[in-house]
């Protein structure tokens, strides 16, 4: 399992709980003192605050490739 401080920008990951729509997919859109992620199923964005998202992250999916 990957470190929960190594997720970035464009990465793909999942949450502990997923969202309402089903999907359990979410990409990293920005990144700063809050961390604004997209639903893959259903395109919904969520702004969370980055001290929260580190405790709801599980795993990242997916590394984007630079």
């Amino acid at each position: 399992m990957a470190n929960n401080k190594d997720f970035g920008l464009n990465d793909i990951v999942e949450m502990k709980k997923q969202h309402p729509c089903g999907e359990n997919r979410w990409k990293i859109i920005r990144m700063g003192m809050d961390i604004r992620i997209k639903c893959q199923g259903c395109e919904h964005s969520v702004l969370i605050p980055r001290r929260e998202f580190v405790k709801k992250v599980k795993r990242i999916i997916e590394k984007h490739e630079e």
